[in-house]
């Protein structure tokens, strides 16, 4: 019997310009007979799962395919740059992880943009966009993650390994530093997230993107201060090579209002003057103080540990209506909220 060959095993790199070099000695050489750098672009499918699209022509006799399937793990690298550390599947690779140098350009509810530059052989520039779809959440350590969907319902993760921000609007801000070295300077990026505030359990805040797909950051925090005029929570957010987590302050400021059949609500507004309510349920009583004081509970009747002191002064509406119930009432609680009318 003949001797068994083994079959070669082929390295794939990424260039400067995103361009997709494969390597056929099964090592890493600048020798150009072993290494091809191949003019395309990265596509995904539903899945995730990319493929490198080859558009310059192979030299003659190459035998390439069109399409080069990039089966492994995507992440986050600590510049902000995706990576995808591929499988070894035998003689297609050696477990290569491959950098993108890709920006970051829009955070939408249910997927992640990357905007990639490449330039030809022919020294011809153009940008196209790389789209990865799945969910946001947030981490034990209230970090941010998208979690990238793929076959069978696992999940790749990308961490943004910094500290989040609040905006004037009451919006989630990520900013990070991507270095310029050709310019040596760097660049600022800032990343916006559009969502709502809701508070449904005891020390827990959410941040929601879209309530359907799960795109919702839970965070850890502080037992929350409720007040006339706001609602105040302090996070912690476990950053890389920080010995104790960086402190966030969140102040939602609002109005707040009782609705019939609702029960008591906070109204925030967010940018182009949009409103949206935080409703909760509450054990409510008069105090000798000229005000209603309010155990709040979430729209489960669950406690959430939250106190509220309201003036009747400030009641108008459903909320006066609610107040002559309460004098009336020979019970020194009333329940509001949860489907109880009164």
């Amino acid at each position: 019997m003949g001797k068994r060959q083994n079959n070669p095993k082929i390295t794939y790199e990424i260039d400067p310009y995103n361009r997709l070099i494969i390597n056929g000695s099964g090592k890493k050489s600048q020798l150009s007979r072993f290494r091809q750098v191949l003019d395309g672009r990265f596509k995904t499918d539903e899945n995730n799962t990319v493929t490198y699209h080859i558009k310059a022509p192979m030299p003659q006799g190459t035998e390439m395919p069109y399409q080069v399937k990039l089966q492994g793990k995507w992440s986050l690298s600590e510049d902000h740059n995706l990576c995808l550390t591929l499988n070894k599947l035998g003689r297609q690779t050696l477990g290569d992880k491959l950098t993108l140098q890709a920006d970051i350009i829009d955070t939408a509810k249910n997927s992640l943009v990357f905007a990639l530059t490449t330039t030809t052989k022919g020294n011809t520039q153009s940008i196209y966009i790389l789209k990865l779809k799945g969910a946001w959440q947030a981490d034990k350590h209230n970090r941010l993650t998208f979690r990238i969907q793929r076959e069978q319902g696992s999940h790749d993760i990308l961490t943004f390994r910094g500290a989040w921000e609040i905006n004037k609007q009451h919006q989630i801000i990520y900013k990070y530093e991507e270095a310029q070295l050709i310019r040596k300077r760097k660049k600022i990026h800032t990343l916006i997230f559009q969502g709502y505030w809701n508070i449904k359990e005891k020390g827990r805040v959410s941040y929601v993107l879209d309530q359907q797909s799960n795109s919702v950051f839970v965070f850890k925090t502080s037992i929350g201060i409720f007040k006339d005029k706001y609602i105040k929570y302090e996070v912690g957010i476990g950053v890389s090579r920080k010995p104790k987590p960086i402190k966030r302050v969140l102040i939602l400021f609002g109005k707040w209002k009782i609705k019939k059949d609702v029960g008591l609500i906070f109204e925030v507004e967010y940018t182009n003057k949009k409103i949206h309510a935080i409703t909760f349920g509450a054990e409510a009583k008069l105090t000798a103080k000229d005000s209603i004081s309010f155990k709040l509970k979430n729209e489960k009747n669950k406690n959430i540990s939250a106190q509220l002191q309201l003036s009747r002064k400030i009641l108008k509406g459903d909320g006066l209506s609610f107040l002559r119930f309460l004098k009336s009432e020979e019970e020194s609680t009333v329940m509001i909220g949860a489907g109880l009318r009164w």
